[in-house]
């Protein structure tokens, strides 16, 4: 009878067949997965002429400019400054009560957003529902 303990062998894990599943894993996932890039909008804004007409145009509509600094010109008259209380008093003089004009906001391509956002709010809180982005269309080629 043999009563010796036999040496019992430690048992080996093989990581080759662990290691050749987790790179088959991350090459499938490299390949199932798309980079596209979501929507994008181009956006072209407009330029404001550096020219301002001296001559104001007929009442019959209501022009907004805003220049690069975020000042105002409305119907061709620049405002003392670029406040909201401005804005507003110049437009209420101007249209005492006819709301129904057509009104034209143009904005020079560095505008920043707020004046013209500004521009749209206190036209709105005026009673104006239509109001219109005036653009430049591009030259031909």
């Amino acid at each position: 009878m043999n009563l010796r303990s036999s040496s019992k062998e430690e048992p080996e894990i093989n990581l080759t067949s662990l290691i050749d599943v987790v790179l088959l894993l991350l090459v499938f996932f490299m390949v199932s997965t798309s980079f596209v890039r979501e929507a994008e909008i181009s956006l072209r804004l407009p330029q404001a002429q550096t020219e301002v007409d001296v001559v104001a145009p007929a009442v019959d509509v209501l022009e907004i400019a805003v220049t690069e600094a975020g000042s105002y010109i409305v119907n061709g008259q620049l405002l003392v400054n670029n406040q909201r209380g401005t804005l507003r008093a110049a437009i209420a003089r101007l249209i005492e009560d006819n709301r129904e004009l057509p009104v034209f906001i143009r904005a020079d391509a560095q505008t920043t957003h707020q004046a013209v956002v500004t521009a749209m709010d206190v036209l709105g809180q005026l009673g104006f529902v239509e109001i219109n982005i005036a653009t430049v269309t591009p030259p031909e080629a």
